[in-house]
C-alpha cells in the first residue's frame, strides 16, 4: 500500500525560473515553472536556430602581434 492509496500527495517547496514566485509541486516532477508562467512560456513561439561557423578565440593576427608586443618587451638586458 503506498501514499497515493491512501490519498497522501507528496509536494515540494519550488521556486518559479521565471519569476521566482515560489510553489508547490508533487514530489519527482521536473516542472520547472509556476502554472502562470508554465502557461505563457506555451504561448511563446518555437525558438529558431542558426546556423554558426564555429571559430577559434585568438585570431592569427592578435597572436602575431601579441608576439610582436612581448618580443619588444623582452629584448637583450641591460647593466642595473
Amino acid at each position: 500500500m503506498n501514499r497515493e492509496e491512501n490519498g497522501i500527495i507528496e509536494l515540494e517547496l519550488k521556486y518559479c525560473e521565471r519569476c521566482g514566485g515560489l510553489w508547490l509541486r508533487i514530489k519527482g516532477k521536473d516542472d520547472v515553472y509556476c502554472a502562470t508562467c508554465a502557461l505563457r512560456i506555451a504561448e511563446l513561439p518555437a525558438p529558431t536556430r542558426r546556423r554558426v561557423t564555429p571559430r577559434l578565440p585568438i585570431s592569427d593576427r592578435t597572436e602575431i602581434h601579441g608576439v610582436a608586443a612581448i618580443t619588444g618587451m623582452f629584448g637583450e638586458g641591460g647593466n642595473a
